[in-house]
């Protein structure tokens, strides 16, 4: 991004960017629209002083200059512009060790997953056993889901579960917000309906449990009414996180895999249990990009 407003901002805004960290360069460059939505609200507030143009490396680019701000100002923004990077993409450098680290986080896959561990694998889109909001995003985006879902999806869903799941021997890299798979059941959130046990383990009881409470209109459906019945049903006391979660967990579910006469149905629900539908949706969706470009 480039502004005009004399030789001396664009100066300041070539250094600051001059002596960032090669790594963090790349960062930059790479910034995905997670960043863009962040920018989006920063600089429709100060549009009186903000001119934003793109550069050839990205759509959103964190090389910034502001006319008549401080050099406050300007370190604010840098600072926002590192954390929004740091939690859209994965580290560039690793640590001394970290490759270990990462190396145990997938032996993961080297046994049996449990059925939560393969409900979450999909978003693990290099397989190294960690999950970072990148992936997150880019798993929502593989399987249908907008730009804004996906990127609220992925601050949303890693920020809840991810510091639950960090290995007690480790630390989880600062704003990165990491879910390690291996530890994914000590992420399970309070009012959900008790399909996975406290090991992340299939209970088929509790999963015919919700049709046959539910599903009033079909027996092998659920209904936007009824999957709100489902929800309350389901609400623990005071616990307001689990609410959320579980309401954005079925909420989405129902607007990305609903039928035409908005039925969720019982076959969709139990491959979303068992890690499935999200390879299937991907499939699907590339499927027809491809008999799309043909035609």
């Amino acid at each position: 991004m480039v502004v005009a407003g004399g030789a001396a901002d664009t100066r300041l805004a070539g250094a600051a960017y001059k002596y960032q960290p090669k790594a963090q360069k790349q960062r930059t460059h790479s910034s995905t629209s997670l960043f863009c939505l962040f920018h989006h609200q920063f600089t429709t507030k100060t549009s009186a002083r903000l001119i934003r143009s793109s550069t050839p490396a990205a759509s959103c680019s964190t090389s910034t200059t502001y006319r008549h701000l401080s050099a406050a100002h300007l370190s604010l923004v840098v600072l926002v512009n590192d954390l929004t990077a740091s939690m859209a993409a994965k580290p560039a450098e690793t640590t001394p060790g970290s490759n270990s680290s990462s190396s145990s986080m997938a032996d993961v896959y080297k046994g049996e997953l449990t059925p939560l561990q393969r409900h979450v694998a999909f978003f693990d889109r290099n397989k190294d056993g960690i999950i970072y909001p990148s992936e997150t995003y880019q798993g929502f985006r593989a399987i249908g889901a907008g730009v804004p879902l996906s990127a609220f999806s992925s601050v949303f869903i890693n920020g809840l579960l991810g510091p639950k799941t960090v290995p007690e021997n480790e630390k989880a890299p600062a704003f990165k917000l990491p879910i390690y798979v291996k530890n994914i059941q000590k992420g399970k959130h309070g009012s959900d309906s008790g399909v996975y046990d406290a090991n992340g383990r299939f209970v088929p009881e509790k999963f015919e449990e919700i049709f046959k409470k539910h599903a009033h209109t079909r027996p092998d459906a659920l209904t936007g009414k009824e999957l709100k019945e489902l929800l309350k049903a389901n609400r623990e006391p005071n616990d307001f996180k689990g609410w959320l979660g579980g309401f954005t967990e079925w909420k989405v579910l129902y607007s990305l895999c609903k039928d035409e006469k908005g039925f969720l149905h019982k076959d969709t629900v139990r491959a979303v249990y068992d890690g499935s539908l999200f390879e299937k949706l991907e499939h699907e969706r590339k499927s027809k990009k491809e008999s799309t470009k043909k035609k």
